[in-house]
């Protein structure tokens, strides 16, 4: 679900509910239209809840800045002592040590002044997606490019601390520290606390739709606490929403949205009335504290790719079409080369011993060689250690009828061809490791679609050789988001998006969450 906030009064804040799931439900469901009116609910308790979750709110943006100035002064102060060493208290009395200090300063002060500009910490995008990260490092990258211009006017020779020193360790303290809170909120946001409380309205199939969706998304940090349906008769979208008040007549949205003191008003689909119907809307709401959000049907499009351009009052949505060449995959493409590279080479000791514990295990080699299809449908030798025995390819005839795979690729959770070793392996996802050859040498990516075989190419509809668009990865979404668990539609759906929404940041995410998916590992066998 990709979504956009239609600015009406910048002044007003969001306010995030600090509760427990649980508590919602102070007001029960309703299942239908007369039964559900607005002035029959309990606005008190709702109105004094959300005091609180707007008190949370600033509390988290304050702690980003206390984080954010920590991580700037520690990182800047480190530059001045390495610039004077041993001497640097008395340097701050010397003109030498007077003037680096007041370079020193103007770096943090227009550090923290980009931070802010950029708006690294706007409710929006904290705890959301790579966004954040992307505005941390863009706030981080143009500041000091302004600051090198004006460093070289003035020629300001010993300023190459700051950009030696300063700028490496605190671009990286930031993205840490910024990252540790997100564990922080992600960790809340699972308890029940810190989500923005919202209704969906809208046709009943659409608000069932994406409040599924919400509810499904582990990032999405909305908590769904109402619906307002144009259907007369709600109590079908009432058994499917489970613990929300469900609303009939989408005329009464804004005064549902009041009542229940929501942070945001969420438009499923297109309902009845279309633009005409979400401008008034947008009116009905002015002064409340309610975002008004809609929930749009592109498929496969991320918001980075999501661009308003006003003309003459009419707000045109730009969708950029996906590039599968150019700069930004030959920057991909270094990314590999140095990654695969400097794995293979700190990681050959660990080669070396599993080659030789798979010898003492079970007869046959080492490694494993398979035929896969590549981007363009060309097809590579995709290399594994041996999980399995060494007739496994002759053996597999005889158990495709107990696969419990997803309908196109076989699994077993217990498949009698592999060996004891082989299950670690497995498990812990070791015995794609050879796999980093196949990346350096260009057969596939760190990060991409899964590789699949040419029997399973065959059988794919049209929209899914999309998924050849670009090398297949060492990881992807699919390894992230369950693994062997994952049903076809689900595998195909996150790599289709992946193909068409891919960047260098995103990428980096998911290489750290195979890290943690593998320390802990979810679907594998």
């Amino acid at each position: 679900m990709v979504e956009f906030a239609l600015s009406r009064s910048r002044s007003r804040r969001i306010a995030l509910q600090h509760h427990p799931h649980g508590s919602r439900s102070a007001a029960p469901r309703r299942g239908g239209g007369d039964q559900a009116q607005p002035e029959t609910l309990a606005p008190t308790q709702q109105t004094a809840t959300v005091a609180s979750g707007a008190r949370w709110a600033g509390g988290y943006r304050a702690r980003l800045r206390i984080t954010d100035a920590a991580v700037i002064a520690a990182v800047v102060v480190a530059a001045y002592l390495a610039r004077f060493g041993s001497a640097a208290l008395e340097s701050l009395a010397t003109p030498t040590g007077s003037r680096f200090g007041s370079m020193a300063l103007l770096v943090a002060l227009a550090w923290w002044a980009g931070l802010a500009a950029f708006r690294t910490r706007d409710l929006r995008i904290i705890g959301v997606g790579a966004g954040e990260y992307k505005r941390v490092a863009h706030a981080s990258t143009t500041t000091f490019g302004l600051l090198a211009i004006v460093f070289l006017v003035f020629q300001a020779d010993t300023a190459r601390w700051f950009f030696i020193l300063a700028f490496p360790a605190g671009f990286f303290g930031l993205l840490l520290s910024r990252w540790l809170w997100r564990q922080w909120l992600t960790t809340q946001q699972r308890a029940g606390h810190a989500l923005s409380r919202v209704i969906v309205i809208g046709k009943t199939s659409d608000v069932a739709n994406v409040v599924a969706q919400i509810r499904a998304g582990s990032g999405a940090a909305y908590s769904v606490v109402g619906a307002v349906v144009e259907e007369e008769d709600p109590v079908g979208t009432a058994g499917v929403l489970g613990d929300v008040m469900v609303l009939a007549g989408m005329s009464r949205a804004a005064e549902f949205a009041r009542t229940l003191a929501v942070d945001g008003v969420v438009v499923a689909g297109h309902p009845n009335g279309g633009s005409e119907y979400i401008h008034d809307l947008a009116w009905q709401l002015e002064g409340a504290t309610a975002d008004l959000i809609l929930a749009t049907s592109l498929a496969n499009v991320a918001g980075p790719r999501i661009h308003f351009r006003p003309v003459e009052g009419l707000p045109l949505l730009h969708v950029e079409i996906p590039q599968f060449d150019g700069a930004k995959h030959v920057a991909k493409r270094a990314m590999d080369i140095v990654i695969a590279g400097t794995a293979l080479l700190f990681l050959s000791p660990v080669f070396a011993v599993i080659a030789l514990l798979i010898r003492l295990d079970s007869d046959g080699p080492s490694f494993f060689a398979q035929e896969r299809v590549g981007r363009g449908g060309e097809l590579f030798r995709i290399l594994k250690f041996r999980s399995m025995n060494a007739s496994a390819p002759t053996q597999l005839g005889a158990l495709v009828a107990k696969s419990e795979g997803n309908g196109v690729l076989f699994k077993m959770k217990n498949d009698p061809r592999v060996t004891r070793l082989g299950r670690t392996l497995r498990k812990y996802s070791l015995d794609e490791l050879p796999q980093l050859w196949n990346v350096l040498m260009g057969d596939m990516s760190l990060v991409g679609p899964r590789p699949p075989l040419a029997s399973e190419v065959s059988t794919y509809e049209d929209h899914v050789h999309r998924r050849l668009y670009i090398k297949p990865g060492l990881t992807g979404m699919w390894q992230v988001n369950g693994r062997s668990n994952l049903s076809w539609e689900d595998s195909v759906r996150l790599d289709l998006y992946y193909v068409e929404n891919w960047s260098l940041m995103g990428d980096l995410i998911i290489l750290w969450r195979t890290v943690k998916v593998v320390a802990a590992p979810v679907g594998a066998y």
